[in-house]
């Protein structure tokens, strides 16, 4: 089964019309984008858009062996016109299937949002499915999909709709992801491919043909990932980014509660609200454990308030304390944490601050604590297979 993608932008395309924002300043040649629409083996068109039959003609495609023409969206703006000899375009209901005489098989999935999605299986028994922008399907169980070999989905908008495909299995280690409906909420380019590669996920330009159930080397999650940044850099709205798309994540949050500081609570609530609400989440500084077990991938919120309880637990505040053992303590817990880190079978993403840049503290123990957190984040660092250092929001690639 052959999927060509006529177009990959958002509902408006990119750039949008008369917006003057960075990304649609940048979205040029072949990052620009029309409106997604997908034709499945010249006979099935997902999706009217606006120039549909220029865009098939510039890549050696024609619209006129079209036999059902499908809706996935509500359509804003005039109407599309329909060319010469197309089917009247429609919309399944939620859970019927068609039947082309191509061969081909259509079923309607809900959605949790206005639209409906399509699961095409081909007359070879390829399965792909082609969600609208904004969208996730409702009501999946486990053990209820099957495995598909394509996915074509709004990954930048809705990376939870892949985590709902992955926890019943519609998406597995072969399934080649493609992100369509792109807007203008991540810059084109690099920024682009670094944020869906870490969704493993991929984005084609326009005009590309794609074999259905053939392998596609997209580039493998990173295993161990460390996210450096300064305070309200956007480093922790970096790591949770890079697991938005996969199910049953568990946050280990290390700061722990602070009694009767508002501010803090103020913080914390701000993380909670901002996570999907199907992670769990745990609250120590026991990162050991969970590093060993096997289980979902973990999210460790941050080293350096780990640091923090480990220096509290061996006195390392105290100079006396510190001279007389509590320093070769710590670096024995930052070793069994690094080593746990090389071991774990387990994805992980870990946060920390990055201290060194700044003024030099004025006490010997805030010096002390600056020269630790900066060990352990170049030990925790050699164990990860990816390292960035946020700043300004903006991510910057150190290793992977």
């Amino acid at each position: 089964m052959e999927a060509t993608l006529l177009g990959t932008g958002g509902p408006a395309g990119l750039p949008r019309p008369d917006c003057s924002c960075a990304a649609c300043a940048t979205s040029l040649g072949m990052d620009a984008r029309a409106a997604t629409s997908l034709l499945v083996d010249g006979a099935l068109l997902l999706d009217l858009t606006p120039g549909a039959a220029f865009a098939a003609a510039r890549v050696g495609r024609s619209l006129s062996g079209v036999r059902q023409v499908l809706l996935s969206h509500p359509h804003s703006g005039p109407a599309v016109e329909v060319p010469a000899g197309l089917p009247r375009p429609g919309r399944v209901p939620d859970g019927r299937e068609l039947a082309l005489l191509t061969g081909h098989r259509v079923r309607a999935v809900a959605m949790d949002a206005p639209g409906t999605g399509y699961a095409v299986t081909g007359p070879d028994g390829q399965r792909l499915l082609y969600l609208p922008p904004g969208g996730a399907p409702a009501g999946l169980e486990n053990g209820s999909a099957e495995t598909y070999d394509m996915v074509l989905a709004d990954v930048v908008a809705r990376p939870d709709a892949l985590a709902k495909l992955r926890a019943v299995g519609a998406v597995g280690p072969t399934t080649d992801v493609v992100a369509v409906h792109l807007d203008h909420d991540v810059p084109p380019g690099a920024e682009l491919r670094r944020r869906l590669a870490a969704a493993g996920a991929r984005a084609v330009p326009d005009g590309t043909a794609l074999a259905v159930g053939v392998y596609e080397d997209v580039p493998d999650v990173p295993r161990r990932t460390l996210v450096l940044g300064g305070a309200r850099s956007g480093k922790s709205v970096e790591a949770e980014r890079r697991l938005e798309a996969f199910p049953d994540v568990l946050y280990v949050a290390t700061g722990g509660t602070r009694g009767g500081d508002g501010e803090w609570a103020a913080r914390v609530t701000a993380h909670r609200e901002r996570r999907p609400g199907s992670w769990r989440t745990a609250e120590t500084c026991d990162l050991v454990p969970l590093l060993k077990d096997d289980g979902p991938p973990l999210l460790i919120d941050c080293l350096s308030l780990w640091l923090t309880d480990a220096m509290d637990a061996v006195g390392a505040w105290d100079d006396a304390e510190w001279a007389d053992g509590g320093e070769r303590a710590l670096r024995a817990r930052a070793g069994e944490l690094t080593e746990a880190v090389r071991a774990t079978r387990r994805t992980v993403v870990a946060v920390s601050n990055e201290v060194g840049s700044g003024i030099v503290p004025a006490t010997a123990s805030g010096r002390r604590y600056r020269d630790e957190l900066g060990r352990l984040n170049a030990a925790f660092a050699d164990e990860c297979e990816q390292v960035l250092l946020v700043v300004a929001g903006q991510a910057l690639v150190l290793r992977g």
